[in-house]
């Protein structure tokens, strides 16, 4: 991998629908450079071209980044539970003060409550300290959005884009 590849990994990431031609634009190459450059890419498994939904729009009224800590030794065989629950949207093994996190979409602040309860408060390993970091973030952004305006927005964007490196689900 080379500074070619970096760049047209980061161009994806900003947009992942951009097209061969746009992405040679701008770069400096070919669009035969980047569709064969991107399909190596992805044959190596160096990136994956996915779609992320967005919960609300999609109809959830609550959705929720749910950081769990689990036991010792526990972070897979939770993450891998938790990614078989249909409201668990992405779930991500991390490092740091959380152990997993969790993207859920649920019909109501109710049943947010009862899916932590009755679902991931009762599997094996899982610690019952999870916290909306969602409403959290929702919270604090409120506060800082009149000083920072524009540039909280593009920091919200960037934590959207990068928020979840290793999906299970």
């Amino acid at each position: 991998m080379d500074e070619l590849d970096r760049k047209i990994i980061s161009l994806l990431q900003l947009d992942g629908r951009a097209s061969n031609a746009k992405i040679a634009r701008e770069v400096g190459v070919s669009e035969g450079t980047v569709r064969r450059r991107l399909r190596r890419l992805i044959q190596e498994d160096v990136v994956k071209v996915i779609a992320v939904p967005n919960l609300e729009k999609l109809g959830y009224a609550t959705t929720a980044l749910i950081g769990l800590q689990t036991g010792p030794g526990k972070s897979d065989a939770v993450a891998e539970q938790i990614a078989k629950l249909d409201e668990a949207h992405y779930v991500a093994i991390t490092t740091g003060a959380y152990d997993v996190f969790i993207w859920a979409g649920l019909e109501s602040a109710e049943g947010l409550g009862t899916f932590l309860r009755t679902k991931v408060g009762v599997i094996d390993g899982a610690r019952e300290r999870y916290r909306d970091l969602k409403a959290q973030w929702d919270e604090q952004k409120a506060k800082l959005d009149p000083l920072l305006g524009a540039e909280l927005d593009a920091f919200n964007a960037l934590v959207r884009e990068k928020a979840i490196p290793l999906v299970i689900k």
